[in-house]
Parts: C-alpha cells; structure tokens; sequence
C-alpha cells in the first residue's frame, strides 16, 4: 500500500512534465488517457504525500469509506430446560382384602356423615376384619321426613347389611321449620324441640332393638355463628338420645375450635401439623378434616372391638372380640378418693420420720467425727462462730483469762 501511495505522486510528476515538454499533441493516446485518469483520481481521492510523521504512526490518511458488514442475527431454536429426572414414586401398596367374615361398620347420616366414612375407610385401610359400610344421604336429617324418613327406612338398612356397630352423624340440615300436627313450627321452639326429641328417641330405639351397638358423633362448630349455637343445642339432644338406649356419644367439637372456642378453618391433624380442615364455605370438611373426624370414632370402636379392630388380625374368631359394647361408666359411688398428701408427711413411707433427718439420726447414734461439719461449715451455714481461744483478738472473754 506504501508503494503504491508513494508511486503515484512521482508518477504524475513525470507525466506532467513530459506534457510540458512534448506538448499535449506531442503524448500517444494512450499515455494521455493513462495521465489524465491518474489526475482525476488523485483529486477525487485527495491524497497528499505521506510526511516521517505518517510513517512513524502508520496515519492513513485516505479517505476510505468501510462499510460495516450487518451482522445476520442468527436465531436460535428455544430449547426448553430440562428437568431433573425425578425418581419415579413407587406405587402404593395395594390394601389387603378383606375378610369374608369383617365386621360391617354402617355409617348413616347427612353429608358430615359422608364424610366420616371416607375418614373411617382410611383409619382402617389396613384392618381386614373391618368394613365401612356406609349410607348417607347428604341432604337428610329428621326434619325433612318427607325427603328422608331415617326413622322408618334404618331398621331396613340395618336388615339389610347386619352391621356389628351402627355410627350416625346427622343434623346439620336440620335448622328448619318442621310441620307439627299440620303446623309450621320454628327452630328450636318448644313445639319444635317435642317432636325434634321424638324423632330421635325413635331412632335411636329401633337400632336398640336390633341388638346393635350404636355410636353417635356429634355436630361440628361451623363459620357462622348462629348455626354453631344450634348445632351445641342438637348435640345435647343427641348425647341423650344415645345414652338412654346405652349407646355411646363421641364429642368432636373441641378438635375444630381454637383455644377460645371459636371456629378456625385450619388446625392439628391427626399428626399434629397444621393443616386446612374445613372448606372456604366453612362447612365442608378437607380430606384432612375428614380424617380427623374419623379419628375421635376410630378411637371407640377399637375400644370396642379390641383385636377384632387391629390390622395385624387376618383370621377374625369370635374369641377375638368377646365383647362389642363399651364398657360401663365407673358409678361416682365406686370412685375412691384419697386426701391430698403433704410432701413432707412423714407417715408416707410408713416411717414415723423424714429421710435425712439429722435431728432424729444424731438422736440415735453419737455423731460421727469424719461427718462433723468444720468450723468454717458451722459459721457458714450455721451462723455459729468457732470458740474463742485466750489470748486471740476474738476473746471478749472478762476479766481476761
């Protein structure tokens, strides 16, 4: 690039003068083309001679125009991440069959009741000498016996499976108007509390006298304030109504309330982790809900059926469940009550003294000179000094020995 920059100047130099000595007719033609496009170039381009400054710093000092290449913008196919492989969960163990002869559990109710055996099926999954037989219907109670007469359809039901325990969870449908004797009486008033009773005690009899145990769940506390209150007063009804036919009533209230009594939509499972319990409506129940509520009944009918009720159990004898009632409340006459005992009694023992007592043991043996307190122990503890030596600073002793 140098020579050629260098060369062109003295080129048209000696073109020039070559012109002015010969004269411009004087060129061949070709050498006057040559010369005249080298001067046209030289001044389109503008060069001028490369000074020592030039050279030293490499100056170009032609006008060049670069024109930049556009970069091509390369796209690329989005490659979604991938994902760690994750081991695959290993399937759940099948749940072993049941027994040809697994006592039935009938659970019958509303919608809570449906609910409390799905709870039941899960708590015992395991146990083949048990099966959750159930027979709810979500929108009953004994209100509406025109919908749902439970009085006149649970001895059928109950011909029908033979359970070996009958569980009833019922009476969240049951704040309405009801027909009395061709009146329309309101909740809870004293004509509707006479025929409410009634109902109950007839079901509650006719189970009786089937011969089959009967476990009744009480009501859970719900969002709305109103319908709880009433919920509390239907539970009393319930737990009369079960225990006048020697039935047992399971309270469940407290395991969905919070330490003030008050309704909470997430709370302890059966684990103790704190997880949602009851829908965002504030009446239905989460699996999790369910399954809790299942574990206050599951409790009873364990205590019921004792071995009969274990998942280890995979012949079911009748010696394996002798008995399939509760057992009977402890009267108040039979409980025997003992006086409080003062921790420093000393007839506790049968000993007429403490343990330790070092009045009573120096009382009884001359004192041991090793276990002798030191006169430091003695003014320490004690409070009472060392004697007095004669002739010491601490003998007050006068006159004077």
């Amino acid at each position: 690039m140098y020579k050629r920059i260098l060369v062109r100047p003295f080129l048209t130099l000696f073109l020039a003068m070559a012109v002015l000595s010969t004269g411009a007719t004087g060129l061949p033609g070709p050498l006057l083309e040559v010369s005249a496009a080298l001067a046209q170039s030289n001044e389109d381009k503008l060069v001028r001679p490369r000074s020592l400054i030039d050279l030293l710093f490499r100056r170009n000092t032609e006008s060049r125009q670069i024109q930049e290449v556009p970069k091509r913008e390369v796209k690329r196919a989005r490659v979604a991440p991938r994902e760690p492989q994750r081991a695959a969960a290993p399937a759940p163990e099948p749940a072993p069959e049941k027994l040809e002869n697994a006592l039935v559990i009938l659970v019958v109710g509303d919608f809570t009741a449906s609910g409390l055996a799905q709870g039941l099926r899960e708590a015992f999954k395991d146990a083949q000498s048990i099966v959750i037989e159930s027979r709810a219907s979500g929108s009953s109670g004994f209100v509406r016996d025109d919908y749902y007469d439970w009085p006149g359809t649970i001895e059928g039901i109950i011909e029908e499976v033979k359970p070996a325990l009958v569980v009833t969870m019922i009476g969240s449908n049951d704040r309405q108007a009801m027909r009395v004797d061709g009146r329309t009486e309101k909740v809870r008033s004293e004509a509707w509390e006479r025929e409410y009773k009634a109902r109950i005690e007839r079901f509650a009899g006719i189970v009786q006298k089937s011969n089959t145990p009967l476990i009744w769940v009480g009501g859970p506390p719900y969002r709305f304030k109103s319908m709880s209150t009433d919920i509390l007063a239907f539970n009393e009804f319930y737990r009369t109504a079960a225990e006048a036919v020697g039935g047992s009533f399971v309270d469940i209230w407290d395991g969905f309330v919070d330490q003030d009594g008050a309704f909470v939509l997430s709370g302890s499972d059966i684990n103790g982790q704190t997880v949602r319990l009851r829908n965002s409506d504030g009446i239905n129940f989460t699996n999790a809900g369910k399954r809790k509520l299942a574990f206050y009944v599951e409790r009873q009918i364990k205590a019921m059926f004792g071995d009969a009720a274990s998942s280890l159990l995979t012949v079911l004898a009748p010696e394996s469940y002798s008995t399939l009632r509760l057992p009977p409340l402890q009267v108040e006459d039979e409980v025997v009550r003992m006086d409080p005992i003062p921790i420093a009694d000393p007839e506790l023992d049968g000993g007429a003294e403490l343990l330790g007592d070092i009045h009573s043991v120096a009382e009884r043996r001359p004192e041991n000179p090793l276990q002798a307190k030191s006169p430091r122990n003695r003014l320490v503890e004690d409070g009472v000094p060392p004697a007095a030596k004669p002739g010491r600073a601490n003998d007050f002793a006068w006159p004077p020995a």
